[in-house]
C-alpha cells in the first residue's frame, strides 16, 4: 500500500493568497482565475465547510491535462513530491485520496459546464472567424470511450464497456462549444437538439441521417448541412445551376424520402466526388451555392482532426473516475484546458494549438517551477547558516565574560 492512501497530503505553503509560483502557468490559469468567482458557489452537504474547493478540483484537473497523466494516483504522488504541484492541488487542510476521488466523482460539474461557456466565449473573442459569409456552423459528432469492465453504466455490448462523448464543435473558430456524455449504445441523432442553437447551422455526417428530425429541426429555426446515405429517396422538384468542370455533378431542390418516410420541408440536395468518393449532401439551407454547401461539409473534418490531436496529446481519455458524473467532470475539464491553450497561444504566438508549443509550455513550467523550488531551499540554507553564525558569536561572547 502506498503511503499516500493512508495519510493525507499536507500542504507546503499557505494558500491565504493563491498565487502559482511560475510566470508560464499562472498566464495559462489567467482566464480561468477570472471567471471563478462568477460561478455557482459550490456548497457543502454537511455543516462542515468545504476545504477541497471547486478551484483546487479545476486547477489539479487542467495541470493533469497539459502534463499528460495517464492516473489519479500520479497527480497524487506528483503533489506529494513536488512543492508546485501541492500548491495547486493540496487546500490547507491537507487532502487524503478518498477526497480527491470522492469530490471528482460527486461534485463540481454544474461549475465545470458554467466555466466551459465562459471560456467558450472569451475563445471566441481570440480567433478569428475564416468563413462569416457561412453562418454559424456547428460539426457535431460522438466519441466513443473506452471504459472497465465495472463502469456498468457505460453498457456497450456483452463484454464490453464503453461511453460516449457527444461534442458541439464551432467550425468557424475551431474550437469546442458543448459536451454531451452518454453511454456507449446511445444514438446521436436525439442530442443534435440540445447541441444546436437557433439559428446554427449543423455539419453532420450519414449517421445522423434522420427525415422526421430534419423537418424537426427546421421548424425550430435549427439549420443543417448533412451527408445522406446513397440509397435515399428522392423526388425532385427543380435542378438548379451548378458550375461545369468541377467535383460537383448534381444540384437540385427535392424531397427526400419514400412515400413512408418523406419530408415535409423541401431541401437541397448536391452531389459531389472528393478523392475518389462520392457524396450527397442534403442541407435546408437555401442561400448557399452548391460550392457552399461541398465546402460546408468538407469543413467537417476539422472535429476530427480535434479529436485526433486532444486524446493523443492531452490524455483525456485516461480517467480518473469510474462513475458518470466523473467521466463527465474529467471531459469537461479537458475541453476547458484546450480552450486555455487555444487563447494562451494565440496571445503569445498568434497560432493555435501544436505539439511544438505545447512540449514548449511544458518545459518552461517545469523549469520555472524547479528554479522556484531550488531559490527556496538556497534561502533556507543561506539563512541557517545566518542563524549559526550569530549562535556562535553568541556562545563565544558567553565564553568570554
Amino acid at each position: 500500500m502506498s503511503i499516500l492512501s493512508c495519510s493525507p497530503l499536507s500542504p507546503e505553503v499557505e494558500e491565504s493568497e493563491f498565487a502559482v509560483p511560475t510566470p508560464t502557468f499562472s498566464t495559462l490559469l489567467m482566464p480561468l482565475e477570472a471567471h471563478l468567482r462568477y460561478l455557482t458557489p459550490l456548497e457543502s452537504g454537511s455543516n462542515k465547510p468545504l476545504s477541497y474547493t471547486f478551484a483546487h478540483q479545476v486547477r489539479g484537473l487542467v495541470y493533469y491535462h497539459v502534463e499528460a497523466y495517464t492516473s489519479g494516483q500520479d497527480l497524487l504522488t506528483a503533489a506529494g513530491s513536488d512543492p508546485f504541484v501541492n500548491l495547486l492541488l493540496v487546500p490547507k487542510a491537507g487532502l487524503g485520496q478518498s477526497t480527491f476521488y470522492e469530490a471528482n466523482a460527486t461534485r463540481g460539474s454544474l461549475q465545470m459546464q458554467q466555466l466551459l461557456d465562459r471560456l467558450y466565449k472569451k475563445a471566441s473573442g481570440c480567433v478569428g472567424i475564416p468563413y462569416v459569409e457561412l453562418g454559424e456552423l456547428t460539426a457535431i459528432d460522438g466519441s466513443l470511450i473506452d471504459a472497465c469492465l465495472s463502469m456498468a453504466w457505460a453498457d456497450y455490448r456483452y463484454g464490453a464497456r464503453k461511453a460516449k462523448m457527444h461534442l458541439g464543435f464551432d467550425l468557424n473558430r475551431g474550437i469546442p462549444r458543448k459536451m454531451i456524455l452518454t453511454d456507449g449504445k446511445r444514438a446521436e441523432r436525439p442530442f443534435v437538439t440540445e447541441l444546436l442553437e437557433e439559428g446554427q447551422t449543423g455539419v453532420l455526417d450519414r449517421g445522423y441521417q434522420d427525415h422526421q428530425r430534419f423537418d424537426d429541426w427546421i421548424d425550430q429555426d435549427k439549420h443543417f448541412v448533412a451527408r445522406v446515405k446513397k440509397n435515399t429517396q428522392w423526388d425532385v422538384i427543380e435542378h438548379l445551376p451548378f458550375p461545369q468542370g468541377t467535383s460537383i455533378f448534381f444540384f437540385a431542390k427535392v424531397f427526400l424520402g419514400d412515400q413512408d418516410h418523406r419530408m415535409t420541408h423541401p431541401v437541397y440536395l448536391v452531389g459531389f466526388k472528393s478523392r475518389g468518393k462520392t457524396y450527397w449532401v442534403a442541407t435546408d439551407r437555401q442561400d448557399l451555392t452548391a460550392q457552399q454547401i461541398a465546402l460546408v461539409f468538407s469543413l467537417r473534418w476539422a472535429v476530427e482532426t480535434f479529436f485526433a490531436w486532444w486524446k493523443r496529446h492531452l490524455k483525456v481519455y485516461h480517467l480518473i473516475s469510474r462513475n458518470h458524473h466523473g467521466v463527465l467532470l474529467q471531459l469537461l475539464a479537458g475541453l476547458i484546458t484546450y480552450l486555455l491553450l487555444i487563447i494562451y497561444f494565440h496571445q503569445h504566438y498568434g497560432e493555435r494549438p501544436s505539439l511544438r508549443r505545447l512540449r514548449q509550455l511544458r518545459w518552461d513550467i517545469r523549469q520555472e517551477s524547479h528554479a522556484t523550488t531550488h531559490l527556496h531551499i538556497y534561502i533556507v540554507i543561506q539563512t541557517n547558516i545566518g542563524l549559526l553564525f550569530l549562535l556562535y558569536l553568541w556562545l563565544n561572547h558567553k565564553a568570554i565574560l
